[in-house]
């Protein structure tokens, strides 16, 4: 197999027919013997029929239905593990990023001779507030993490077969796909890519908060640094206030009049603890959920009409309606 063309699927019914037309239009200008994985990540809408019928119309694409929604990165980790081909795309299916994009992303893998080639936003999209976002997150995770990460990269990437098989050895449960392909290392190149605004974005605020909190404490041992260093730097301040207390109470007789400032330095002192238990507690979370090895993705089937995976699925027998019909077609040559 000389090419793999993973992406996965959530609410992307609208998109699939028309992206899996795009970028096999660019694929076949490359190559013939490629292959389009369409993971469903647990999508609440027709996503997997969708792809299931177009499955049926062309032996060249594959389905993977996982058992539930487990993530975006968690799904394309899981796809990159099933593809096959020497060269493998990955890529959003919601048309944001241009399908036609493979072309020049293979051209530039080979006359760079890199490892890998990702894509870069030529500009940020969307409003104000994504755009600033967006920033923000970036520089706070650079500044935080020990693994740097090129700003505004995006999901679109171009990959050897080598590159591939390191990145999927990372076997963490809070996967971080910036990050795991940071530290991969090897050659990597950037490419940069217009993408085009379709709509609000999914990743809300209250979720790139959440996933800022994950890739840092993922990637970095510099927030339980720092408490050490904030816990320093209020015992200074407040031994030196103490001894300022003292001096002015034996020689100057003054004393520091007033609950106000007693009552906002305990509630000061008591959120700044409570924060730093916080980070704390969220390493500590992370460890229990590693220590257990759960299954980062669960695989309900796998739609591949490869001859191989045909035995395989019907020496299971009867695995649904959807399996059937599929299979019942498979085997009808249609």
């Amino acid at each position: 197999m000389e090419l793999s063309i993973v992406t996965t699927l959530y609410c992307s019914a609208p998109h699939i027919e028309e992206f899996c037309r795009r970028v096999s239009a660019a694929a076949e200008k490359i190559t013939r013997d490629f292959e389009v994985i369409l993971v469903n990540d647990g999508s609440p809408d027709r996503s997997l029929d969708v792809a299931l019928s177009l499955a049926l119309r062309d032996a060249r694409i594959k389905v993977i239905d996982l058992s539930r929604n487990f993530g975006h990165h968690k799904a394309m980790m899981t796809g990159l593990a099933h593809a096959r081909g020497e060269l493998v795309f990955k890529i959003d299916c919601d048309l944001e990023e241009d399908p036609a994009e493979l072309v020049g992303f293979h051209v530039a893998i080979k006359e760079s001779g890199a490892d890998a080639v990702y894509g870069v936003q030529e500009a940020r999209k969307g409003g104000w507030c994504e755009r600033i976002s967006g920033m923000l997150f970036w520089k706070l995770f650079n500044a935080l993490s020990s693994v740097p990460v090129p700003a505004n990269l995006l999901t679109v990437c171009i990959m050897t077969r080598k590159y591939v098989a390191s990145l999927v050895r990372h076997q963490e449960r809070e996967v971080f796909m910036a990050g795991l392909s940071a530290i991969t290392g090897f050659q990597q190149v950037s490419r940069v890519v217009k993408k085009q605004s379709r709509g609000q974005s999914t990743y809300t605020l209250r979720r790139k908060v959440a996933l800022l909190v994950n890739a840092i404490t993922s990637f970095s041992n510099k927030p339980l640094v720092l408490i050490f260093y904030l816990g320093t730097f209020i015992c200074c301040v407040s031994g030196a206030i103490a001894l300022y207390l003292i001096l002015n109470a034996f020689f100057f007789k003054g004393y520091l009049m007033g609950w106000p400032s007693l009552v906002v330095s305990v509630w000061f002192l008591g959120g700044v603890i409570i924060f730093c238990l916080g980070i704390i507690g969220i390493y500590l979370s992370k460890i229990f959920m590693e220590t257990k090895q759960r299954p980062y993705t669960i695989i309900r089937e796998l739609y591949d009409r490869s001859e191989a995976a045909s035995l395989r699925a019907l020496a299971r027998g009867n695995a649904g309606e959807r399996l059937d019909g599929y299979w019942d077609h498979v085997k009808a040559g249609k």
